[in-house]
């Protein structure tokens, strides 16, 4: 088997497709990478505290890796950083990594672009399904997620801070992406068959944040685009 390592985000696209590889035979994923925000010291776009990040790396029984960067980071710094972990992790023998994405097409070709210039293949093991059955399947696997980060533009705050079930699914309004995959909401896995315990927190407050472009005239990573710059976030304490 070839190690590889997983860009891991908390969310249910990342736990739904570490479980796909682990039922495979091909990767052994050894190593979690995780995008910290270095201005709150939380977990990138979903604002999730570093406490529970490492919580959840223990119960998945994995190392984990931190990648920090600014809130208000530019494209080129991001490039230049990630550009640099990737060749560290190809000094130690990495030439394959797993993301969690399903359907956006210019993202992975920027992600894929990113690793060619280094030498490395990304995996997709959810590429190109059905939204709606993966949830089914991740519901039905038995992972347990909360949403703690939803796009203020499209959902309201009632949205943010609940149980990721059937109801919640039920209740999204036309267009909302079953899995989130156009950016509409972030969540936080707590427990599921890849867990060896579920990870234990506390509800905090549920709070609305805005974010500006960088002031050196690039574009900013923490903004999924432009116009999309307001979200709900709920505050989970360790």
């Amino acid at each position: 088997m070839k190690k590889a390592y997983f860009n891991w985000s908390t969310g249910k696209d990342s736990a739904l497709a570490l479980y796909k590889i682990q039922q495979g035979s091909k990767l052994q994923v050894d190593r979690l990478l995780t995008i910290v925000n270095t201005d709150f010291d939380r977990v990138s776009m979903h604002g999730l505290r570093n406490g529970l990040l490492e919580r959840q790396a223990q119960a998945l029984k994995l190392p984990l890796q931190k990648v920090a960067l600014a809130g208000n980071v530019s494209m080129v710094t991001y490039d230049a950083v990630m550009r640099k972990t990737m060749e560290e992790l190809y000094s130690e023998g990495y030439r394959d990594t797993v993301f969690g994405d399903i359907f956006l097409e210019d993202l992975r070709a920027y992600r894929d672009g990113k690793l060619a210039e280094v030498g490395v293949k990304g995996h997709y093991p959810l590429w190109k399904k059905d939204t709606k059955t993966l949830m089914t399947e991740f519901l039905d696997l038995g992972f347990k997620a909360i949403t703690v980060c939803v796009n203020a533009k499209l959902l309201d705050a009632s949205f943010c801070g609940r149980e990721l079930d059937a109801s919640f699914l039920s209740d999204l309004p036309d267009g909302i992406d079953p899995c989130g995959e156009n950016g509409e909401f972030h969540t936080f896995v707590y427990d599921g068959p890849i867990f060896n315990r579920a990870v234990d927190f506390k509800m905090g407050e549920i709070v609305k944040k805005s974010y500006t472009p960088s002031s050196d005239g690039e574009d900013c990573y923490q903004v999924e685009v432009s116009w999309d710059n307001a979200f709900w976030y709920c505050d989970l304490l360790p």
